[in-house]
């Protein structure tokens, strides 16, 4: 989101549309340096499939200010930028020459390139604004994103747009409070995903301390010949936090290659069947690792409070067993 401000039409608005003249109004408002109207509508292009989403919107030639996916086809029609989504829905590719309905008529353009939506599952196409005016005539928009002159103030600016416009004709956003509203949408749908990582962390902890536990109270007599051959509790302590750290050492480079396998499951196949877009991988490893030590260092606490009590057992008794 690169503009300092983002406006639509407000619920007073019926239409939800902003028409030439408050275009103008908001383009002269004091401190807009510039501002980037966008238009939105629906076409159905198949019959039994949901309406693609048109978008108009100022757009570069070569569409660096897109998140393109792929190479970059120019042709002597018009061109549009589609979503991958319509790579898999419709089969179109780059450089094809496709047909649109805009306002009634059909109009032929070209595939300029593809990029990357996740807002739309169902499929969207970019075309620049001046060419869809200039195809259509339709002069409406329906919101705007409003750069700031280097000395305008965002609060002024936005307080100068609702006086200007009235109360409830435009609804302005920040940057800030878009991709907080963002974040938290995300972390409300992770949040079910972050408690199923702890319960899983809480089970392999309290299976780590049941088996060392069990594997301590059988040992006890190993134990009791080690502390006659001069070991000290600290030494068998240090030894059961080896073997706990090996075993859940063994575990989490097991549950990172599965879960390396998934996520790339995840990404590669499930997100582009299910959902139509692709994404970029990324590997935290400063953070794996950092969470993997931490794990190996739980599990070998574990043991050694597991093979507490067997350790404390006195040596004399632990041995005279077997006698």
């Amino acid at each position: 989101m690169p503009a300092d401000l983002y406006l639509r039409a407000g619920q007073t608005q019926s239409s939800a549309y902003l028409d030439e003249a408050l275009q103008a109004r908001i383009s002269s408002v004091h401190g807009v340096d510039r501002s980037n109207f966008t238009r939105h509508a629906n076409l159905r292009l198949a019959a039994g499939k949901a309406p693609v989403a048109l978008i108009a919107r100022s757009i570069a030639a070569d569409g660096s200010n897109l998140p393109l996916v792929g190479p970059v086809r120019r042709g002597k029609t018009p061109a549009i930028w589609i979503s991958e989504a319509m790579l898999d829905l419709y089969g179109w590719r780059v450089g094809q020459p496709v047909v649109l309905p805009l306002a009634g008529q059909p109009v032929e353009l070209h595939v300029a390139g593809v990029w990357r939506d996740y807002a739309r599952q169902t499929g969207a196409i970019m075309i620049d604004l001046s060419d869809y005016r200039r195809l259509t005539g339709d002069r409406l928009v329906n919101d705007a994103g409003i750069y700031l002159a280097a000395t305008a103030d965002a609060e002024q600016v936005a307080a100068a747009l609702t006086a200007m416009a009235g109360p409830g004709v435009l609804e302005i956003s920040r940057p800030g409070e878009i991709r907080a509203l963002s974040l938290q949408i995300f972390d409300r749908t992770f949040a079910v995903t972050y408690l199923l990582e702890a319960v899983a962390i809480a089970i392999g902890l309290a299976g780590v301390a049941a088996s060392f536990a069990a594997l301590a109270a059988a040992r006890r007599r190993e134990f009791g010949m080690l502390r006659h051959l001069g070991l000290s509790r600290r030494q068998i302590g240090w030894m059961l936090a080896q073997e706990g750290a090996l075993a859940a050492g063994v575990g989490v480079a097991a549950g990172l290659l599965a879960g390396g396998a998934i996520g790339l499951v995840l990404i590669e196949v499930v997100n582009r069947q299910s959902f139509h877009w692709s994404m970029d991988l990324h590997v935290p490893w400063a953070s794996l690792a950092l969470f993997a030590l931490g794990l190996v260092a739980l599990a070998a606490l574990a043991a050694v409070l597991a093979g507490g009590q067997a350790m404390r057992q006195d040596a004399v008794l632990a041995v005279r067993e077997d006698w």
